[in-house]
């Protein structure tokens, strides 16, 4: 998916700034050495694949020497769980002798194949690349956008850029760009509108009124860390729902907020005189066709029809997709299979728009856009096989449930086993996504260790995984390491060409600090004052 591939030359060919050319805003002084420093560390991280090919293979040598010391810890999973040793010991297995080798050449295929988000990631695009291939994505966005009333502008703008990160990457290309270009026609700064955007579309990742190709994907990850401790555990991906929706309207509030109070107020009346000469003929601003109308109108009964069946199908009891055993949609077809109706759902849409328009005039053309969307996966395909690697053997060799085990008596230890531990823990996601700025692939790295670790205190995966979230967005828009970063730059720099990394850091740092503060309280409130659910069947407590 591409907006979860990372890479430490994301900014490669965008410009930089220097000490000669840097803005006047450019953060200075110890904040910007302190923000000068993360890029530095962050640089010298080598690119995501090549760092989860090193985990995998520290793995291995961490098992052989664990192995050699007899490395165990008392078992918590009661007697009889499956998977429990008749002496109620949990024993490092080491991948350092002729057993494990054997192992790792017979399983390396299947640890890709078998590895959940792989394929729920790839089906989910199928249905979305349709939807992008024959322009829908595109003029709901800007559909949305320009019909909004004028003192509404801004928050249109971040309620856009949440929506939009559904499609994976149409935010970041489509809306972000079109934003700069609004604001700059109704005479207001267009980078204050690029921030707007980039603030709903990346600092709110984690927050939407629909489920997204993320979802599965985080799922399918947390699902194989919670098993680390309970073999049979399912985590579908609709878990966090309920609290996305709650985070979308909190987002786009703030995001306005801060946009109409903070940054745009910081950056002034807008001097074109380092801009790129092609800013005064952009037409992205034109309004939608008739056509586009029309395809729009049409594609909205598709989807009302396309929702109607689905309602039919799960909400009447005895419907075919609850369970057919308890009647509840609790591991359910309906959510065991939701990446199939995420895929329906942009389909049919898409193809309905591209007939009423044009854009799709036969089955070539939806394959061509379902092609076109695998064409973009290349990279993470590449890391899902590392990361696959580094999973499975983590898995094998019985160190992170281990490491869980310790870490959470240590946790008992110290008394940090009430709510406070997710602060520590939501920081921590947002330290490790300064340099790892992948969803997925910090994710994967970090969920085998927290993910049991948390469960052992007494926590469920799905409220785990929506406090991760909250740390994983809040710093995306301060990164370089984001994978969209340097595209963002670049954007940027056709509004001022001596635009620099340090100027786009300074202007969503306050989008950042006032989203972490508000988004770490919001769940707060949600979770333990509430005790509101995180999503449908999502229990906020783990019992095994």
């Amino acid at each position: 998916m591409p907006a979860e591939s990372s890479s430490s030359s994301s900014v490669a060919g965008a410009p930089h700034s220097s000490s000669d050319d840097r803005t006047p805003d450019a953060p200075r002084g110890w904040f910007g050495r302190f923000l000068s420093f993360i890029e530095w560390l962050g640089n010298l991280l080598p690119h995501p694949v090549t760092l989860f090919a090193i985990f995998a293979g520290s793995i291995v040598l961490i098992s052989g020497l664990a192995g050699w010391l007899e490395l165990a810890v008392e078992d918590p999973r009661p007697v009889g769980a499956r998977g429990r040793a008749d002496d109620g010991m949990i024993r490092a297995v080491s991948l350092m002798n002729a057993e494990g080798l054997r192992r790792i050449v017979e399983e390396l295929v299947t640890n890709f194949t078998s590895f959940v988000p792989l394929g729920t990631v790839l089906v989910a695009l199928l249905g979305v690349g349709v939807a992008e291939h024959s322009g829908l994505l595109s003029a709901a966005i800007r559909g949305i956008v320009l019909k909004a009333p004028r003192h509404l502008i801004t928050m249109a703008v971040v309620f856009s850029g949440v929506l939009s990160n559904t499609a994976s990457e149409m935010g970041y290309v489509v809306l972000v760009p079109l934003a700069g270009v609004i604001f700059l026609a109704l005479g207001r700064h267009p980078l204050a509108g690029m921030a707007a955007a980039f603030a709903g579309v990346s600092g709110g990742y984690s927050a939407n009124l629909l489920i997204g190709t993320v979802d599965p994907l985080l799922a399918g990850i947390t699902e194989e860390a919670a098993r680390l401790i309970d073999p049979d555990y399912t985590v579908h991906a609709a878990v966090n729902w309920y609290f996305m929706i709650g985070s979308t309207f909190f987002i786009t509030i703030v995001g306005t907020w801060v946009t109409n109070r903070i940054v745009e107020p910081r950056l002034g009346d807008y001097d074109d005189a380092n801009a790129d000469p092609s800013v005064h003929d952009d037409q992205a601003l034109e309004p939608l066709s008739v056509d586009e109308k029309r395809g729009l109108a049409w594609a909205g009964v598709a989807t009302l029809a396309f929702t109607l069946v689905l309602i039919l199908l799960v909400v009447p009891e005895g419907a075919p997709l609850r369970n057919p055993e308890t009647g509840d949609m609790l591991d359910s077809p309906f959510l065991r299979g939701i990446v199939t109706f995420i895929f329906v759902f942009f389909l049919i849409p898409g193809v309905v728009y591209g007939k009423v328009t044009g854009t799709i005039r036969n089955d070539r053309d939806v394959v061509d856009g379902m092609a076109n969307a695998m064409s973009t996966l290349g990279l993470y395909i590449v890391l899902v096989f590392f990361a696959a690697q580094f999973v499975a053997f983590f898995g094998w060799t019985n160190l992170g449930a281990i490491l869980a085990v310790t870490g959470s008596e240590l946790l008992q230890t110290l008394g940090l086993t009430g709510p406070i531990v997710f602060v520590f823990f939501i920081f921590m996601c947002c330290f490790v996504n300064l340099m790892l700025g992948s969803a997925s692939a910090q994710w994967a790295v970090t969920a085998p260790i927290f993910v049991p670790m948390l469960m052992l205190v007494g926590y469920s995966p799905e409220v785990i995984q929506a406090a991760y979230r909250i740390g994983d967005s809040t710093t995306n828009i301060i990164t370089p390491m984001m994978s969209y970063f340097g595209l963002i730059l670049a954007f940027a720099a056709k509004y001022d060409r001596k635009m620099g990394i340090g100027t786009i850091i300074a202007t969503m740092l306050p989008y950042s600090l006032l989203f972490l503060v508000g988004w770490i309280t919001l769940f707060y409130v949600w979770v333990f004052v509430l005790g509101l659910p995180v999503g449908p069947e999502a229990p906020t407590y783990y019992a095994p």
